[in-house]
Parts: structure tokens; sequence; C-alpha cells
């Protein structure tokens, strides 16, 4: 949403969920259900923080609060749209979101990438407090 304008975002957002539910006919899942597992299949569920320890920084992994999970999913599945060729923002939202939904896409890298990340620093978990 820029600029205040939440009619154009959802107007957008609903038309994207159309276009999405078009593009898998032979899904039986009604758009919003199709949505609702787009973006489970993009939230991360740890990340990495970064901590100073006696003159060192350490990336330590850490768990997300549910709400952060929501926010930060949601914000990659904007951004990795807006990044997407296509004519219109709903035609790639709805292409994001289907990608998503087969668990491919910028946003699903994005968190595979964070799971990476945090599975690379797991020795230093301790250093979680």
């Amino acid at each position: 949403m820029y600029d205040g304008k939440k009619n154009t975002a959802y107007s957008i957002f609903y038309s994207a969920l159309e276009i999405a539910k078009s593009k898998l006919p032979n899904e039986e899942k009604s758009a919003l259900e199709i949505w609702k597992k787009a973006l489970e299949n993009i939230t991360p569920q740890v990340e990495v923080k970064s901590r100073r320890v006696g003159g060192a920084t350490f990336q330590v992994p850490t768990e997300i609060r549910p709400d952060r999970k929501e926010s930060i999913s949601m914000k990659n599945l904007i951004i990795y749209s807006r990044k997407r060729g296509g004519k219109t923002m709903a035609d790639k939202l709805a292409a994001e979101i289907v990608d998503a939904f087969n668990e491919q896409g910028g946003a699903f890298k994005r968190k595979e990438d964070m799971h990476k990340m945090a599975e690379a620093n797991r020795a230093f978990a301790h250093f979680r407090f």
C-alpha cells in the first residue's frame, strides 16, 4: 500500500487472488485457502540476529514471534512481487502467490536462505539470552 491507498490495495489483492485461482484450475481449494497455504509456505520459523560477545560479532539463531512471522512473510511476498516482471501489480502478486503455493519463487527462496543461515550458525545458539 502506497500513500495510504487502502481501497487500491484491496482491489489489487482480491484481483490477484482471482488470477491465482484461475492459474490453478485443477486445485479444489478456494482462492483464500490457496493464499493461506502460500503464506504458510513462505513463513520463516527462525532468523539470525547479530550479538556482540567479547569483541566478536556472532550471528545467533533465534525463534520468531508469531506476529513477526506473519509480517515478515507478507513483506517478503510484496517485495518479491514488486521485483517481478508483469503487467499489473495484481498479475505480479498472483504469480508470486502461485509460486509460493508451489514452494518456488523469490519469497520461498528467502525463507530457505534464512533457515540455512540459522542452521549454519547453530553452534552459536547458546549466546541467546
